[in-house]
């Protein structure tokens, strides 16, 4: 062999070695950075090189296909499935989920689901919405929700002396009009009225509207309170510390109910302003707006006992729900 044709084969071995050694470069980046976690900063200082380059280097490793990046589309939520499990479960008409977990922002959080539920309902002029006051109603309030053009739309409790917008039903029924659209009716009476008030009240025209409200409403929209026990804001006229109120499990407009579910009594209870049980629960849709793992046990008390039949949640306290059934 002669010294000429023997130079393009050695040419030919030192660029192939020299090509196994940067492959082996490529894949020294490559695992330091994927498999190992390292930052691009500390693979720069391992093999001694530049941060720039090992940019280009982790670049060349998919181009060499040392690295494969498979994206993943993640498995959707069964939402309609939960749906399903959560109406067959608790006997309820429909029940309306978010994804995920929406405790922390009930108000844009659950307005989707809370405006498929009442699209369903068709609610033409003159027809009566109640809704009720709460930390949960309230945010929900100012949302879009639909068009409730000559719809009236009442309170189903009487005001509350704490400071919190969402104690003050009027301001819940304002936020929605404003919002949504709907004809306002105002309580102009205290949650807890004096006998002598509450005597008064029974003749006074604005008051008379309201309870007639209650009894032709053809949909509720409410809240489901978390235990007593675990609130931290709650009407002052409610005697916390009472037996009967310590041990109830929640509440719906006012009306507390232990782990059956039956409303239980309390100092003061029977002047309260609110809508009667009886009147609430002939309203024929009641939707109940609720999000949290804190308020699992209420609201499948509350479901059990029919305080309302169609419920609005997430995904989480849906699960949550489910895991207690």
């Amino acid at each position: 062999m002669t010294e000429r044709a023997s130079e393009p084969r050695a040419a030919e071995r030192h660029g192939a070695q020299a090509r196994d050694v940067e492959l082996e470069r490529l894949y020294q980046a490559a695992q330091l950075y994927y498999e190992q976690g390292a930052t691009q900063a500390e693979v720069a200082e391992q093999l001694k090189v530049s941060r720039p380059s090992v940019s280009r280097m982790l670049s060349d490793a998919r181009a060499q296909g040392i690295v494969e990046i498979r994206v993943h589309r993640p498995a959707p939520s069964d939402l309609e499935g939960l749906q399903q499990q959560l109406e067959e479960k608790l006997g309820l008409q429909a029940v309306h989920l978010a994804p995920g977990s929406q405790s922390r922002r009930v108000g844009p959080g659950l307005a989707s689901p809370t405006r498929r539920a009442l699209e369903d309902l068709a609610l033409r002029a003159g027809d009566v919405m109640l809704i009720a006051s709460g930390e949960t109603t309230y945010p929900l309030a100012q949302q879009r929700l639909g068009d409730f053009s000559g719809v009236v739309i009442a309170p189903t409790v009487g005001g509350q002396a704490e400071p919190d917008p969402w104690h003050q039903t009027n301001e819940v029924v304002r936020a929605f009009t404003a919002t949504n659209g709907g004809y306002p009716h105002y309580l102009f009476a205290p949650s807890m009225p004096s006998d002598a008030l509450l005597a008064a009240l029974q003749d006074d025209p604005g008051y008379r509207k309201i309870m007639e409200d209650w009894n032709t409403a053809k949909v509720a929209l409410i809240g489901v309170g978390a235990p007593p026990s675990a609130r931290n804001s709650i009407a002052q006229s409610v005697p916390r510390s009472h037996p009967n109120v310590a041990k109830a499990v929640g509440d719906v407009c006012l009306a507390f109910f232990d782990s059956e579910g039956q409303e239980v009594a309390f100092p003061g209870n029977e002047r309260m302003v609110r809508i009667p049980s009886s009147a609430l629960r002939a309203v024929p849709t009641r939707i109940a707006a609720a999000a949290g793992t804190h308020k699992t046990t209420s609201i499948l008390t509350a479901a059990r006992a029919g305080w309302f039949n169609v419920l609005v949640t997430d995904e989480e306290t849906a699960q949550a729900i489910l895991r207690q059934c």
